[in-house]
């Protein structure tokens, strides 16, 4: 998975960013242990839920 970093996840509507979050949420199910991939989409989620949470409910 591609990494989705805060300036990419601002500039995503709310909508997108709970696609995205669904998408890395599987892509860290499936990567092995230790990879790069498990790495990038871990830190895909913390990108995408710090950006959901500065939206606030409703937004």
């Amino acid at each position: 998975m591609k990494l989705v970093t805060r300036f990419e996840a601002a500039s995503r509507s709310t909508a997108e960013l709970h696609g995205l979050l669904r998408e890395a949420f599987n892509a860290f199910a499936a990567a092995p242990r230790g990879s790069q991939e498990r790495q990038h989409a871990l830190q895909s989620m913390q990108n995408i839920e710090a950006e959901l949470a500065i939206r606030g409910p409703g937004l």
